[in-house]
């Protein structure tokens, strides 16, 4: 089973997804006139929050979940895989992924929000399943997407992420892992308890810290490698474009290794055209769809331009520091990296791994939440959220090798339909667009009614 499960993620994960996805990236940020020339007005717009408009959680907090959800061990041992796999090369293509990525998670945020609904009590529901029902009367594909997303998120946002946790504690400070299992199980439970707001407030905090810590453990790294740096963006350059051998204590790749793993890990990181993070970008209060796109975006600029360059800008300046390095295991990678920093090193590392871990488990947790009550409605999360924390300490306990698989599969097949909505629906993406954000009148309210759910799960008003 193991065997086969690997195979078909690594299937599925080769060229034609990779191509696709990136594909989708490019044409979407040529039809949109570059959107990533806007990231500073967007960065700006997620930090003030936007008085005159309607939603659930403020547009900084809707960030902060899918940021949290977005930001996770991938970060860190994942760039460390690209770059064992595919050479120094292999962050310049992660990094160039995550540059035209973000005009895919504009595009995303922006018809969560144009296609969003509003229940009976006044919450706010969207996403990708609300786009492709609505914008182009597709429900079998949305079915489809959320249920890919619900067994997707029992894997990459569930048992993985506290498997890691319990892995790292076991294995740095000898914590049981049932311990461990128990704890972040009834961390999790008080958290989600609160529902989305609960969620929200919590990420809205760690996200901020999580990412700052982390930040500055890297630039301190960067620091003691400082008389490497400029080999270090000259050898990243070279490597992704030139088959040659990489020197410096790295064996050489060919260039489309390099390309291949950069390329993969980076979509894997920032998510974009997976689907994931619009569901929280519909919450967002925001006066008009382009306003909240905008924001998700800056997403993508964190997790992969931010954060995922500065770890590969550490772990080959490392190398070449330090010949002597492992190098050929992502998490040995890391580690000796790490460990460069006396005393604090590996408490820097474990604490990262762990928050990031931690924060992914909540916003996936509303990921899969909001698909699952598209198909069975509000009575299914009850049922949901106890196999949800159960699964966290399941996670915990047992080998996951084979449930890596199966997530890395079905995040894929979450995409495709998440895809199709953002292609056929390019031309709704440009006239809002033109609409708010070319003509400059991101300040105005959207005056199209949001349509309201029903008992029976249907829409009126629209």
């Amino acid at each position: 089973m193991e065997a086969f499960f690997a195979s078909i993620a690594a299937f599925i994960w080769d060229w034609p997804m990779v191509i696709l996805l990136l594909g989708t990236h490019i044409y979407l940020t040529v039809r949109l006139r570059f959107p990533q020339r806007y990231i500073g007005k967007a960065i700006r717009l997620s930090v003030r929050r936007d008085k005159a408009s309607s939603g659930d959680i403020s547009n900084f907090s809707a960030l902060a979940t899918s940021l949290a959800a977005t930001i996770g061990t991938g970060n860190i041992v994942g760039v460390a895989t690209a770059v064992t796999l595919g050479g120094p090369g292999a962050v310049f293509w992660c990094w160039i992924t995550g540059v035209f990525g973000i005009a895919t998670k504009y595009s995303e945020g922006l018809l969560a929000v144009k296609y969003r609904v509003r229940t009976a009590d006044g919450q706010m529901l969207g996403g990708p399943m609300y786009a492709l029902e609505r914008g182009l009367n597709m429900k079998w594909l949305a079915v489809l997407f959320c249920a890919f997303t619900a067994v997707a998120a029992f894997g990459i946002g569930n048992t993985v992420q506290s498997n890691s946790i319990s892995m790292l504690l076991n294995e740095t400070w000898g914590i049981s892992r049932y311990i461990t299992g128990a704890l972040i199980a009834g961390m999790v439970a008080a958290v989600i308890l609160f529902g989305l707001k609960g969620i929200a407030r919590v990420c809205s905090w760690l996200v901020p810290f999580m990412a700052v810590f982390y930040v500055l453990g890297c630039l301190v790294i960067l620091g003691l490698n400082a008389q490497y740096l400029a080999e270090t963006v000259s050898l990243i350059f070279r490597a992704a474009f030139t088959p040659q051998a990489a020197g410096g204590g790295f064996l050489g790749a060919t260039v489309m290794m390099a390309a291949r793993y950069g390329i993969a890990r980076g979509l894997f990181s920032n998510e974009s055209g997976m689907g994931s993070a619009p569901i929280v970008a519909a919450a967002a209060q925001t006066r008009n769809p382009v306003r909240q796109a905008l924001v998700s975006a800056s997403g993508t600029f964190w997790d992969t331009v931010v954060i995922c360059a500065l770890t590969g800008l550490v772990l080959v300046s490392s190398v070449i520091a330090n010949p002597a390095i492992d190098h050929n295991q992502g998490a040995a990678l890391t580690k000796a990296a790490f460990d460069q920093i006396p005393v604090a090193g590996p408490f820097i590392l474990s604490l990262g791994i762990l928050t990031f871990a931690f924060s992914t488990i909540l916003g996936w947790s509303y990921y899969a939440e909001k698909s699952i009550e598209y198909l069975g409605g509000r009575r299914a999360i009850r049922v949901y959220r106890i196999f949800w924390v159960a699964a966290i300490f399941a996670g915990a306990v047992v080998n996951l090798k084979m449930v890596w698989d199966i997530a890395d599969s079905m995040n894929a097949l979450m995409a495709l339909p998440n895809l199709v909505s953002l292609v056929l629906l390019s031309g709704v993406l440009v006239r809002e667009t033109r609409k708010y954000l070319w003509s400059g009148r991101l300040d105005d309210s959207d005056t199209d009614e949001i349509p309201t759910l029903d008992e029976r799960k249907t829409f009126k008003n629209g």
